[in-house]
């Protein structure tokens, strides 16, 4: 299964519990090997630096190695084109000759319109691989096109990985060498990718920066020696004149409380230097122009992010912080037209909007290739009130995830001035302002002091003072006071999740290492008195009884989309308020849909024979503030009963195998619904339920067609849903019981009868019961036959009974007595015809 096993209290639920969560929240931080390499001092292997850090806490989730040229050019070498001529059979096709550096020239047949003597040209021959831009790798043999032999491929530059253009074949400058590899001449930009899962508190580590200072201390501390991160300073910065003043209000400065910036003139858009594209591309980002590029390569390597406006369409050279009124219209980048909220933060000038603060820019105020001077803003903005603007309009942009988690509130200006100096260098042009630096309520940094004695309580490791100090000095803390047994710390402005002495507990674990927590010898636990074992216990018995006929267990977000339900299901749905994300809004009505999803990435991974359960709840409200939750068991079936083997082929699941899972985890329970109903379900084709005190017990059917196709299941699912909340208060009420196993056999009748097609079974079972024969132990349907030859509209139910006494055996009289009640009740109730 394309899940992930969950370790759970014993091997055998380990082995029967999958977890599928398509939407965790953890934030995903990309980070390239060359460019973090570049501020460690000291080299390391990529797979030692993956295991660093997620020792510190920073989850290496996948570790991949990134070529800019896929396939890295390999086997593609460097050719002259010595000869064309027109092909024989083809007016588009040229047959030519190509020297590769071997003792005979190829013949390659070339389809391009720009092929021609004398060029340099990129050359595939007979056994290369090509990796396209798009589209599938491509490996050369020998072909004949149009009857005349190729011997490879001149190639373009989209066929090789190394842009999109196909107007043409690759033509090489002059001096390129005939028989080098491609790789040797266009050097492919390699790297190595890792791709972290980042806990929301871990702000810290969404950088470059950030993670070079956790590896350093890790260094520092295992290697016994002072390892710092070599991060570029700002220090030649100055302002070249002052011809570009801007003036910066911030009206609410709540919202944001520090707003540096500057300008710059005279510059140069165009494209970014080879190096920075590779740099951007790298890490998955899409090269834009230089500003652009710069201010993203800037994000990525110190956390804070950074806006660019265009200082020529900024209106009266102002640039004002403040909110504008509610239903304010604003055009954003992406030329839509947003209603703006009164809460919304907005960077205006002196007649409008310019962007939304922390979120995205205006179309008006954006650099474009025109752009000569800009106004560059490096801010801190209050995290909820981005957060909230964010999602308010569905703009999840890394800007807002960053600012939404906490920016380091004293690198505002730092960062501001190395981005100021890297635009002058790529751009050309000239700082025409100072640094304008609006911080009206300067923050103290935090302090919290931890005693040693927690520290070992928490840890359950005795550290030495010096090594505490030690790891968090290496981290940005700076110590006030030490004590025999406390320490007390300033926290870093760059730790905004740091507030508690277990926080620091944590900081001191993961730069140990949380692989390095030690395992005591015995643990130490007060047994506890469970109120409500006797309802896991049920719980626990259907789970073994499931995992034993090939189900799966899985555990779905109770957090789900709300586009998955109708307006009458969201009537009385429960909406979250400050939702996780736009997908994730709402606390899920039913767990038909949560399931769905986890069958979709599982048929979307070829695993088409499906077995899911799930425990869970749904949640409902009928009234503001009043909520109900209600614990459901629900099975999920698609695909085959079974492997193939070389005996027989598999079944493939239908409804008839659903009921019977159904009927045997009911019995498991010694519970057994008053009556069988047909399902009649918005999301359902057909199915069945049970009722018993007038509650529904269970619902099972066929999902409906339309309901699959939202998820992209193209084959049937079964699908059932048990209220465990009522199920397991009836069982827990039922008092178990032994029986001794009767001693007189048991005595069996078959009776074949012809019905009308609309007549249930059920109605059969309920009309038996009604004559409540005693000894009657078993009530079985093992056939149905229609035909024409039965009358219109009519079928034949083949009904096995079974009758046993524990005092006696039987005899015929007393069975012939019995079935003649029940024929003359079948002939009154179903107006049935007894077949003799």
């Amino acid at each position: 299964m394309i899940t992930k096993p969950l370790f759970y209290r014993d091997f055998h639920r380990a082995c029967r519990f999958l977890i599928f969560a398509p939407n965790q929240q953890k934030f995903k931080m990309t980070i390239s090997y060359k460019w973090l390499s570049e501020y460690l001092p000291v080299t390391l292997e990529p797979e030692r630096l993956s295991r660093i850090l997620t020792s510190i806490g920073l989850e290496v989730e996948s570790l991949v190695k990134y070529e800019e040229a896929k396939g890295g050019l390999k086997g593609l070498v460097i050719g002259e084109v010595l000869t064309t001529e027109k092909h024989p059979n083809a007016d588009k096709l040229t047959l030519t000759t190509v020297n590769v550096g071997t003792d005979t020239p190829l013949q390659i047949v070339c389809g391009a319109p720009n092929v021609a003597a004398g060029q340099k040209v990129v050359v595939a021959p007979v056994g290369a691989t090509i990796y396209p831009t798009t589209g599938e790798p491509l490996t050369m043999r020998v072909a004949k096109i149009r009857s005349i032999e190729s011997h490879g491929m001149i190639c373009a530059e989209d066929e090789i990985g190394l842009g999109d253009s196909h107007a043409g074949i690759m033509v090489l400058p002059g001096d390129a060498r005939v028989g080098q590899t491609a790789s040797d001449y266009f050097h492919p930009y390699e790297d190595y990718i890792y791709e972290i899962g980042l806990t929301p508190n871990r702000m810290d580590a969404m950088s470059h920066w950030g993670v070079a200072r956790d590896v350093c201390a890790y260094l520092s501390h295992h290697d016994k020696k002072d390892t710092r991160a070599k991060i570029p300073n700002s220090n030649s910065f100055r302002a070249d004149n002052h011809e570009l003043p801007v003036e910066v209000k911030v009206e609410n400065e709540k919202a944001c409380p520090r707003y540096s910036g500057l300008s710059i003139s005279n510059i140069t858009v165009g494209d970014s230097p080879k190096w920075l594209q590779q740099r951007l591309k790298s890490i998955g980002l899409r090269p834009i122009n230089n500003i652009v590029d710069i201010t993203n390569y800037i994000q990525h390597e110190t956390g804070q992010p950074l806006h660019a406006f265009d200082a020529d369409r900024i209106a009266g050279k102002k640039v004002i912080v403040k909110n504008l009124p509610e239903g304010t219209v604003f055009t954003t980048l992406d030329d839509k037209q947003r209603k703006l909220s009164a809460d919304d933060l907005m960077i205006c000038d002196e007649n409008e909007g310019m962007c939304i603060a922390g979120v995205f820019g205006g179309i008006k105020s954006g650099v474009t290739d025109a752009t000569k001077n800009i106004f560059l803003e490096s801010a801190c903005f209050d995290g909820i009130t981005i957060r909230k603007t964010s999602f308010r309009h569905g703009l999840r942009t890394d800007a807002a995830t960053r600012f939404e988690k906490g920016t380091d509130i004293s690198a505002t200006v730092n960062v501001l001035k190395r981005a100021a100096l890297l635009i002058r260098e790529i751009c050309g042009g000239e700082i025409s302002s100072d640094v304008i630096d609006i911080y009206p309520d300067k923050r103290d940094k935090e302090e919290v002091a931890i005693k040693y004695h927690y520290l070992k309580k928490l840890s359950g490791k005795n550290y030495h003072p010096d090594a505490v100090k030690n790891i968090l000095t290496s981290l940005g803390f700076e110590v006030l006071k030490e004590g025999i047994d406390e320490l007390r710390v300033a926290v870093p402005y760059h730790k905004t999740d740091i507030s508690l002495p277990a926080d620091l507990v944590e900081e001191v674990l993961r730069i140990d290492g949380l692989d390095n927590v030690a395992i005591p010898d015995s643990i130490t636990i007060t047994p506890s008195v469970e109120d409500n074992y006797v309802t896991d216990s049920f719980r626990e018995k259907a789970a073994n009884y499931l995992v034993g006929l090939g189900f799966y267990e899985i555990m779905t977000n109770s957090i789900t989309n709300s586009a998955f339900f109708s307006e009458t299901e969201l009537a009385n749905s429960v909406k979250m308020l400050n939702s996780l994300s736009a997908e994730l809004d709402l606390m899920r009505p039913s767990m038909l849909e949560t399931g769905l999803v986890s069958i979709a990435h599982n048929l979307n991974r070829r695993n088409n024979d499906l077995r899911f359960f799930e425990y869970g709840k749904t949640y409902s409200t009928d009234a503001p503030g009043s909520y109900q939750e209600k614990e459901h068991l629900c099975l999920y079936v698609t695909g085959r009963t079974g492997e193939e083997g070389w005996r027989d082929k598999p079944a493939v699941s239908d409804f008839y195998v659903l009921k019977g899972i159904i009927g045997r985890i009911f019995e498991l329970l010694g519970v057994r619904p008053g009556s069988f109903e047909t399902l009649e379900h918005p999301k359902m084709e057909s199915g069945l339920q049970g009722v018993a005190g007038g509650e529904i017990l269970f619902q099972a059917g066929l999902v409906h067609k339309k309901t699959l196709s939202r998820f992209d299941i193209k084959q049937p699912v079964w699908f059932a849903d048990f209220n465990w909340t009522a199920i397991a208060a009836l069982a827990a009420a039922k008092k178990p019981g032994v029986t001794e196993i009767p001693k007189y056999p048991a005595v069996q009748r078959d009776l074949a009868l012809v019905v009308s097609s609309e007549v249930l079974y059920a109605q059969l079972e309920t009309a038996v019961k009604k004559i409540k024969p005693v000894q009657l132990t078993q009530v079985r349907l093992f056939d149905v036959f229609e035909s024409e030859k039965l009358g219109t509209d009519k079928k034949s139910l083949a009904v096995s009974f079974t009758f046993q006494d524990v005092e006696k055996t039987l005899t015929d009289k007393e069975i012939d007595g019995w079935m003649t009640k029940i024929m003359n009740t079948l002939e009154k109730e179903l107006s049935a015809e007894i077949r003799k």
